[in-house]
């Protein structure tokens, strides 16, 4: 399995794609991350074309139990984010790009 992605070693990636410094990519990473979320928490959907979509989607109200405990609680309704890959990037994974 290969080592996960930080969220440093993705400015040095685009850094270095780029041809910018680590400052101007750091910059830019952290712009595209706060751009998505302050969009999703206006629950407007942002599309990538081939990439994928980043959207909210409403959970119900839900019953459940704390597994410490076995008590029974109540789980409140809420917004959660979601993301749908798009042919592009299905694509890439599965090496047929």
């Amino acid at each position: 399995m290969a080592a996960n992605v930080t969220k440093g070693s993705l400015v040095d990636a685009v850094a270095k794609d780029a041809d910018i410094s680590k400052k101007a990519a750091g910059d830019a990473v952290n712009s595209v991350i706060e751009t998505i979320t302050k969009n999703l928490k206006k629950g407007t959907k942002v599309a990538i074309p081939g990439f994928g979509t980043f959207q909210t989607r409403k959970r119900k109200a839900r019953k459940g139990r704390n597994p410490q405990t076995g008590e029974k609680i109540q789980i409140a309704a809420a917004k959660v984010p979601a993301f749908t890959a798009g042919k592009g990037l299905k694509d890439a994974v599965n090496g047929r790009n």
